[in-house]
């Protein structure tokens, strides 16, 4: 029986926290996000980011002709942004913006699927994962791709709710995003077609042929680009299990919010018997054991009651499994593509989950939502800390300079040219000199620089010699994996010392006097 207080519409008061909320979880887990920005140092990734974003819009098109055209996009918004500064701080800013925002969504999905506990829990849980706080204070566009991808489902549910026409143009532009920011990103789209009703099947079907127009181009320029990631290893199914770790940066907490995020899904699908009060948004509320319907006064006709709640819970498992199946079957038919960052838009799907199994219980809710987030801080402290030092992105180049300690007329050779750019990033005037650099600008194709091919005569002259490449000690002195260190000792160099960074793959630096 539906009594008068169940009708009730909510309290000014209520209205007004409903309002706030999801902006004060938009803060909170943006602070969490930008708090590693400025330990942890750039790394490769970034510096190609300042590399490509540096150029004029001629020389983007230019490089995205030959390497990382699926990022034009990105390096287009980060060669505005970049005009106004390029300090760590200030390039890693707006990823942690992007994760704002996908807390915020996140916030205003979990409350039209559940409730807004549901969505509050959704977001402290996402708050709290170590690898928000690593690609939130990381200058690529991933972050921007995880906050595209709820965009995508936040405005899909809206367009579901209603369906008119500028609805589903925002969902159209919304997939558009999905597609921009980040190729791989498209994958969770198929996750979204279980949601697909006869009612609303051109209009939905319309919204994502138009919207997926962006990977069209991309994913054509990234295949005639695949040279590129040639360094990528084929992987087979046992990365699954490393999977739960990959979305929430931890091992731990990665295996807990997973099964909490199967349990959250079970019980959307048992208890879609969500009650819908006349002329406003479902409301669940403790002890009703129901999940809401997905509309207001027509959610029973438009979305389809217990059915459309079911749907949803397979479209938001898909949006967590379907990206890792899919990226292997890539790699496995196409190309290796597989590289755990390229599904960081599977994290959110986590943290809904997860946020919903918890808000599904009849009681103790509050109390399972503080224990939950107690409990993933206190397992992904390690991880925290790790994301948060200066080799938090395993390529510590402030490291590598303090290893050289150089003398008047000492030289330094690159074992990958692209490695300049972060020593001339970081490094003072005390640098030792560049003998074979024979241009100030990168090459128009790459991120590499323009060089002398004869080690032996750029030396000549020189005692010391400093060689830096990225990898271990043994993958420069064993066999010819560094081709410029072997020049180095042909040209009547040995030796002298040498030191690897803490984390693979690292930077080893190393010595070497003449003969």
């Amino acid at each position: 029986m539906t009594t008068a207080a169940t009708l009730a519409p909510p309290t000014r008061p209520a209205q007004r926290l409903r309002t706030s909320t999801p902006w004060w979880m938009a803060l909170i887990s943006g602070a969490a996000a930008f708090s590693g920005t400025g330990s942890s140092t750039l790394n490769g990734d970034e510096l190609a980011t300042i590399s490509a974003a540096s150029r004029s819009l001629s020389g983007m098109w230019e490089l995205a002709r030959h390497i990382d055209g699926h990022f034009l996009p990105y390096y287009l918004f980060m060669h505005f942004w970049g005009k106004l500064g390029t300090a760590e701080l200030w390039l890693r800013l707006p990823s942690a913006v992007a994760i704002a925002v996908t807390a915020w969504f996140l916030v205003d999905l979990g409350r039209r699927l559940h409730s807004t506990r549901a969505g509050v829990i959704a977001a402290a849980i996402f708050a709290i994962l170590p690898s928000v706080s690593y690609y939130g204070a990381f200058a690529r566009s991933y972050a921007f791709a995880a906050a595209a991808v709820v965009f995508s489902f936040w405005a899909l549910h809206r367009a579901l709710e209603r369906s008119d026409g500028r609805r589903w143009v925002l969902y159209g532009v919304a997939v558009a995003l999905v597609c921009a920011t980040h190729l791989f990103a498209v994958l969770v789209l198929p996750a979204q077609l279980v949601l697909a009703r006869r009612a609303v099947l051109v209009r939905m079907l319309a919204a994502l042929a138009v919207g997926c127009l962006p990977a069209v181009v991309l994913g054509l320029v990234g295949y005639g680009e695949r040279h590129a990631i040639s360094w990528v290893p084929q992987r087979g199914p046992e990365v699954w299990l490393k999977f739960p770790k990959m979305a929430a940066g931890a091992t731990g907490l990665g295996a807990l919010l997973f099964v909490l995020a199967l349990a959250g899904a079970v019980l959307l699908w048992v208890s879609a018997r969500g009650r819908t009060e006349p002329g406003g948004q479902a409301d669940v509320r403790a002890g009703q054991g129901a999940v809401s319907q997905v509309g207001g006064r027509q959610a029973g006709s438009r979305v389809g009651g217990q059915a459309a709640v079911r749907l949803w819970a397979f479209a938001l498992v898909g949006w967590l499994v379907l990206p890792p199946l899919l990226l292997l079957a890539v790699s496995q038919l196409v190309t290796p593509v597989y590289v755990d960052r390229y599904l960081f838009v599977t994290a959110p799907a986590l943290a809904l989950l997860a946020g919903l199994s918890v808000a599904a219980l009849p009681r103790f809710h509050v109390v399972a939502a503080v224990i939950v987030v107690l409990l993933g801080c206190g397992l992904a402290v390690p991880d925290h800390l790790e994301v948060r030092e200066e080799n938090g992105r395993f390529e510590n180049i402030p490291w590598a300079l303090r290893v050289v300690r150089a003398e008047p007329g000492d030289a330094i050779v690159y074992g990958q040219s692209q490695l300049r750019s972060g020593f001339e990033y970081y490094a003072d005037s005390a640098m030792p000199v560049d003998v074979l650099k024979t241009g100030d600008a990168p090459d128009p194709d790459g991120f590499g620089y323009p060089e002398r091919s004869d080690v032996s005569g750029a030396l000549k002259g020189r005692e010391r010699v400093w060689v830096v490449w990225r990898g271990t000690k043994q993958s420069g002195l064993e066999g010819d994996g560094v081709p410029r260190v072997g020049e180095v000792e042909r040209a009547g160099f040995e030796l002298t010392s040498a030191k690897h960074s803490a984390d693979l793959p690292g930077l080893t630096v190393a010595l070497f006097t003449r003969r």
